[in-house]
């Protein structure tokens, strides 16, 4: 396993979560005019995987009970990633300051990556994801970039939801990563004095319909049409 560290995703200059170490952007002109997808932040923590094993974020994770479900599950179908490739998501197994009890896997995925350390576009990602069985995180919305859209959207974010993800909807390498993929994180996500992989686990729940309908999740707080951005 050539493992590859997964990048620090900046934060939008509207991000409220974000603390002093963190990296925030202080233009989005990067995006302006291109296609992007929103996806929520998942409240887990993050993951590659590949055909031969896999690690959080961290390259030398240590063994942790909230990761041996995923151990199995990358037993399963790590045979089927492409020698070289990876997949890259978030390990939702235990709770963390947010608890689900409708997750349609507890692992979902949001980047495919190849041999050339070269992230898919999203449609291709989603075709990869498809053939590997892997569930990808929920779109909120995708189409032109629209800051104000965005904006408004962060304003109105749930308790529920840690916050979201703005990613370019083509392919982009992994050296380009910092101006192609930027988050929000909502104002005092986390909830706890205690480091959740000090805590006992407490797993989170599965959906009973895993194939439910993005509208559903979503139509309760946000104003628009789910594929629409306010840039189409």
């Amino acid at each position: 396993m050539n493992a590859v560290k997964y990048p620090r995703t900046p934060h939008l200059p509207w991000s409220l979560g974000a603390t002093d170490d963190d990296k925030r952007l202080d233009s989005v002109e990067h995006f302006v005019g291109k296609r992007v997808v929103v996806t929520e932040k998942m409240d887990g923590e993050n993951t590659t995987i590949y055909r031969d094993g896999m690690h959080a974020r961290s390259l030398d994770s240590k063994d942790h009970e909230s990761r041996h479900w995923l151990k199995s599950y990358v037993a399963g179908i790590g045979p089927n990633i492409p020698l070289g490739w990876r997949v890259c998501g978030e390990n939702l197994y235990a709770a963390h300051s947010i608890t689900y009890d409708n997750l349609e896997s507890y692992f979902m995925a949001f980047s495919v990556w190849d041999s050339r350390n070269r992230c898919l576009s999203w449609p291709d990602t989603l075709e990869w994801l498809s053939l590997l069985e892997i569930t990808p995180v929920r779109v909120i919305c995708r189409g032109v970039f629209n800051q104000a859209h965005l904006e408004r959207l962060a304003q109105n974010m749930m308790s529920t939801k840690e916050g979201y993800v703005v990613r370019l909807e083509d392919q982009f390498y992994y050296e380009d990563f910092g101006t192609s993929v930027a988050k929000f994180v909502r104002k005092n996500h986390v909830q706890t004095d205690q480091h959740w992989m000090h805590q006992k686990v407490r797993p989170n729940g599965l959906a009973i319909d895993k194939w439910r309908p993005v509208e559903d999740e979503y139509d309760s707080y946000y104003e628009e049409p789910p594929y629409g951005c306010g840039g189409y």
